[in-house]
């Protein structure tokens, strides 16, 4: 795979822009040219001085004339106009060094807009360039074709070579090493097993490996990130235009001025003089400077911004509405729970279960085969597999014939408890029977992402005041969702059209912001001052009608967003208030004859590179976020890891707790407390000692203090002390019998543990788990 040529991987861009010296040829030649007329004039040969400064103002006079010849016949009315008059009129009072210095700074004003975009806008150039042009798709007769991109087609077979671009979404059908960062802004490498989804765009960094076509290239997740990107590059930042409608008002302001002062002195060189620092840099160069640093920023961070003016409204927004499934949980399905009958094993139960779903479409079996593999279930080869719609699915494992779906008939009393508890916690129950006979309930839930909480906190502080959450799904889960993320309202089952009329109610009130990731989000996003799309899973018809995209599969990224536009447009209204109001007083200066157009033009430099520079703070800062540095990463990664088999151990407890509360006399069951204690001794205390000893103390520096974790290192505390007690309670009964006057305390023992170990994992998960950018999420329950 190695020795194929690799076409779909176009050359990757360099890290930095590289200097074009086209652009800043005539800065340079200007500037020789100017510094050779002082050379002149020190020599005494001021003639000559003068006429090289007189043929270099004339020379910045022709483009500058010419473009604002441009702009008026295009009925554009700029700033511009002010440099062409302050040119012209130091030509006009034999002020040619004055216009020496106006040229320079001219020149060095686009040369430094140029250089700024340049380095500004490199990400966004690095998606484009990095666009796949051609695919590897397996040929009928077994070898490989080299074929353009848009003769891909859902459901093909491709191979991605090593270094090779991803060139469409799909499903890897090998393990897969990928390196995303380009595309989301994460340093670490990824790794996908088979089975799980790839998304376009990334690069592969290991060992070539296979890929099912799951989208064409034109409905892919980097087609849309590669369009919005081409927008972004294309449209004029808002501060431009603003700065064109403060031409309005400021040009007649400054040619009045220039006029009164040449009236009252009867000298026309002071009206040039005002003409000199009255040219407006400020507003020509620094605000866009600003805003196009924010766009390439946003970028980095995995946001891709359409355009300046979403940039701009995305740093004033005041309210956020937000979809709920793919926004604020996963957006699919997870195996959080597995329930049997009486003398059931729940490895079986779902191994069973997921064999016979491997080959349904359904999104439901993919999250069963998906936790069956996690847990390392050897799943059997299904045969006879059929679906029955409203039913589900049923076929034979092992010689066992296995139905998953729904359950016939009346519910036995495990069965009926399953379902209220499934019920309650707004979960979906798949029922597993085997032989007619059911064995076990599989609950299932969208999990609440990790950095959902979080990231609302985020938002608020970045100066969002009213966060809403608008779904379709039932009041009941909605509710759980909102109180758990933290959010300001809710409002539950609603339809594409009722969350479009909502949007819209808002964003008359204040800009709005709607962040959604299905079909059904695009009118509402459409509706808002800035749509959001989670174009890492959304649906392509988001993406599409989104002022922003995020391309990575985080939330917190808009959080960063948010921050970022903020201080972007914050920057873009410092520099020109400051330029601005130091030209206007030098200008006053200038009209009363304090400010020759020599010394003007001096000053106008000074305060134009002053403001420049200010503008370039907006490429950073901003962000209140803390890196966390790579180790700490890698033992954030560690434990995140470890937090599955300890749900394992809950899963063991829970069942436990309920064995000992239904049939406290059954024989099986001191044994199954018995068993629980061993695995809580021997996995779950040695895992939160580990996090105690190695992880705690690290997360001091990202969470700003040794005390952030102490309520934590409490909870490490009580979760000990429980163990302990029911450690108690075996230790007096050899003959493995419970007596009925210690069953309430026992229950209360394991049942509090298992809440006290579920809050922990969460609080876990949502303070410290996601403050790695490699962790794209999780459970929060």
């Amino acid at each position: 795979m190695g020795a194929e040529p690799r076409e779909c991987l176009p050359e990757r861009p360099a890290r930095g822009p590289r200097l074009n010296w086209a652009e800043w040829a005539p800065l340079i030649l200007l500037t020789l040219a100017a510094l050779a007329g002082g050379a002149l004039w020190l020599a005494g040969l001021r003639g000559a001085a003068d006429l090289v400064w007189a043929a270099v103002t004339l020379v910045a006079l022709l483009p500058a004339t010419w473009a604002v010849l441009r702009q008026l016949w295009h009925r554009q009315f700029g700033v511009d106009v002010i440099a062409v008059l302050a040119l012209a009129g130091a030509l006009g009072v034999r002020e040619y060094l004055a216009g020496a210095v106006i040229a320079v700074m001219v020149a060095t004003g686009r040369s430094l807009e140029s250089y700024a975009q340049a380095r500004a806008t490199r990400d966004l150039r690095a998606l484009l360039e990095r666009a796949p042009r051609r695919a590897r798709r397996r040929a009928a007769d077994g070898g490989i074709e080299v074929v353009p991109l848009d003769q891909v087609a859902a459901g093909d077979r491709l191979v991605v070579g090593p270094g090779d671009v991803v060139p469409v979404d799909g499903t890897a059908e090998e393990p897969a090493t990928l390196d995303e960062s380009v595309v989301t802004g994460e340093s670490q490498l990824v790794s996908r097993a088979a089975g799980e989804p790839v998304a376009s765009g990334v690069v592969n960094a290991g060992a070539g490996f296979g890929l099912r076509a799951t989208r064409s290239a034109a409905e892919s997740t980097y087609a849309g990130i590669v369009r919005l990107a081409e927008e972004a590059t294309a449209h004029k930042a808002p501060m431009v235009r603003m700065a064109d409608r403060y031409a309005a008002a400021f040009v007649p302001f400054t040619l009045a001025l220039a006029g009164l002062a040449w009236l009252l002195s009867g000298q026309f060189i002071r009206a040039v003089a005002v003409l000199v620092v009255a040219t407006p840099c400020p507003l020509l160069l620094a605000t866009p400077i600003a805003i196009v640093s924010g766009l390439s920023r946003v970028a980095r961070r995995g946001v891709l911004v359409r355009d300046g003016g979403s940039l701009e409204l995305l740093g004033r927004a005041r309210t956020l509405m937000m979809d709920k499934t793919g926004t604020l949980t996963a957006g699919r399905p997870r195996a959080a729970e597995t329930v049997v009958a009486p003398g059931a094993d729940r490895d079986e139960v779902l191994r069973l279960a997921a064999s016979v779903e491997q080959l349904s479409p359904h999104v439901l079996a993919a999250a069963l085969v998906r936790q069956a593999r996690v847990q390392g279930l050897a799943l059997g080869e299904p045969t006879e597999v059929t679906e029955e719609p409203g039913r589900g699915v049923r076929g034979r494992v092992d010689g066992r014939v296995v139905r998953v779906g729904q359950l016939a008939g009346g519910l036995p009393d495990w069965a009926e408890r399953a379902r209220r508890r499934a019920e309650l916690a707004g979960r979906s129950v798949v029922w597993v029977s085997a032989d007619d006979h059911p064995l076990g309930a599989i609950l299932l839930e969208d999990p609440v992402r990790a950095d959902a909480r979080r990231t609302v906190r985020r938002l608020r502080e970045a100066g969002l005041t009213r966060l809403v959450m608008v779904t379709g799904d039932r009041a009941r889960t909605a509710e759980q969702v909102a109180r758990a993320v933290g959010v300001d309202d809710v409002v539950a089952q609603c339809s594409p059209q009722e969350k479009a009329a909502r949007v819209r109610a808002e964003s008359d009130r204040a800009v709005t912001l709607m962040v959604g990731d299905g079909v059904n989000d695009a009118p509402a996003l459409a509706e808002a001052h800035v749509g959001v799309a989670m174009g890492a899973t959304g649906a392509t018809a988001s993406a599409d009608v989104a002022d922003a995209v995020l391309s990575v599969d985080r939330l917190d990224r808009l959080a960063d967003a948010v921050e970022i536009a903020r201080y972007a447009r914050r920057i873009a209204v410092q520099s020109a208030t400051i330029g601005m109001g130091l030209a206007v007083v030098a200008m006053v200066v200038a009209a009363a004859g304090g400010l020759p157009p020599v010394a003007g033009a001096f000053l106008q430099e000074g305060i134009d590179v002053l403001v420049i520079l200010n503008a370039l703070r907006a490429l950073g800062g901003g962000l209140r976020r803390r890196d966390v540095p790579p180790a700490t990463r890698e033992l954030l990664d560690r434990y995140a890891g470890e937090h599955a088999p300890v749900r394992d151990v809950l899963a063991r407890l829970r069942d436990t707790a309920d064995l000992v509360a239904t049939r406290p006399q059954a024989p099986e069951c001191v044994p199954a407390v018995r068993e629980v204690h061993r695995r809580l001794v021997d996995e779950v205390l040695p895992h939160e000692t580990a996090e105690e000893r190695q992880l705690y103390p690290a997360l001091a520096g990202p969470l700003g203090s040794e005390e952030a974790t102490s309520t934590m290192s409490r909870g490490h505390v009580e979760i000990a002390a429980l163990v302990d007690r029911i450690g108690g309670h075996l230790a007096e009964h050899a003959d493995g019998r419970l007596r009925p006057d210690e069953v309430p305390d026992l229950l209360a023992a394991l049942y509090g543990l298992d809440a006290v170990l579920r809050l922990h994992l969460a609080q876990e998960e949502e303070d410290y788990f996601s403050l790695n950018p490699a962790d794209g999420g999780g459970d929060t329950r």
